[in-house]
């Protein structure tokens, strides 16, 4: 009986971890970087309709190109993010194109410090840095095209959307973002 007991126990445990460790993988989200996927997460994987500033392609002039995907998983948010050089004529157009219709501006810093200023919106952290660095540094002007606040009254900025770029003129580059959560 004890015996019986005892084995019985340890399937139990055995079986409780075995499927713990299924469930855990696979609700698990996937980090997409690979540049190579990036028209497919543009056009197939990206659940929303806010990518219309992001480029049809990977232009052929661009350099250094990196992208995040993040899918997101049950309450968590999802992102997308391409970072990328062009000439520098190419990024001052950009910024000119982009800031005349930005609907807010910010000097470098992520969506922490965005939010919380006054008239604040959500942005993005630096998700395509090469260093863990969450806030874009000071020389990135992060022009806001849209922000959608879906959350309910008392409960501000809970649920929502917001996508722009990010463009740093000094180095050439643009990162293009979008997030919802």
């Amino acid at each position: 009986m004890i015996v019986l007991f005892s084995i019985g126990s340890l399937g139990v445990i055995g079986g409780s971890f075995f499927l713990r460790k299924a469930f855990s993988s696979a609700s698990e989200s996937e980090l997409i970087t690979d540049t190579s996927r990036y028209r497919e997460v543009r056009n197939q994987l990206w659940s929303g309709n806010d990518l219309g500033h992001f480029p049809n392609e990977i232009p052929a002039d661009a350099k250094d190109v990196r992208i995040v995907y993040s899918p997101g998983f049950l309450q968590g948010g999802s992102y997308f993010q391409v970072r990328l050089k062009q000439s520098p004529e190419k990024i001052q157009k950009l910024l000119s194109q982009y800031r005349s219709i930005a609907k807010h501006e910010y000097i470098g810093g992520n969506t922490n410090e965005h939010i919380n200023l006054p008239n604040g919106v959500p942005t993005t952290f630096f998700y395509t840095s090469e260093s863990s660095a969450e806030s874009f540094p000071a020389t990135y002007q992060i022009l806001v095209l849209e922000a959608n606040d879906r959350g309910r009254p008392g409960f501000k900025w809970n649920h929502g959307d917001s996508y722009g770029v990010a463009i740093n003129s000094s180095a050439s580059e643009i990162v293009y973002w979008t997030e919802q959560w």
